[in-house]
């Protein structure tokens, strides 16, 4: 028997362990933070640099070289990034060592891209 999968069902504490339960109808506070996620991923930059950190961890020179931009450029953007939660830091000797702070945001990431790649490529659309 297939189960109906609603957004309901889907948030359902029942169907999901409890640290992955959401409400099924954002509040304006989840819409607002959202909307920052989201205004952080609309910079070219930003994207890219959040698109190497969700393969792995990269300090600033790595980060540069991957990237192409300046490594002016790529420190403001990460101190931005830094700032809005959406990445961690760790000392490794004199270097600086980024990451993205959770799943969530690799996975959005990655979608983004993906949905890019096919609007880019020209191929159907899919799950």
């Amino acid at each position: 028997m297939e189960r109906k999968r609603t957004a309901e069902a889907v948030h359902s504490p029942a169907l999901a362990p409890p640290s992955l339960t959401h409400p099924a109808d954002p509040d304006q506070a989840r819409l607002d933070a959202a909307t920052a996620t989201f205004r952080m991923l609309a910079d070219p930059t930003r994207l890219h640099i959040l698109w190497i950190l969700a393969q792995g961890e990269a300090d600033v020179t790595a980060l540069t070289e991957a990237c192409g931009a300046s490594r002016t450029a790529v420190s403001q953007h990460l101190a931005k990034l830094r700032f809005t939660g959406l990445v961690d830091t760790r000392r490794e000797g004199r270097r600086i060592i980024y990451r993205i702070r959770d799943g969530h945001l690799s996975r959005l990431v990655r979608e983004g891209l993906n949905h890019a790649d096919h609007v880019v490529t020209g191929e159907p659309a899919h799950e």
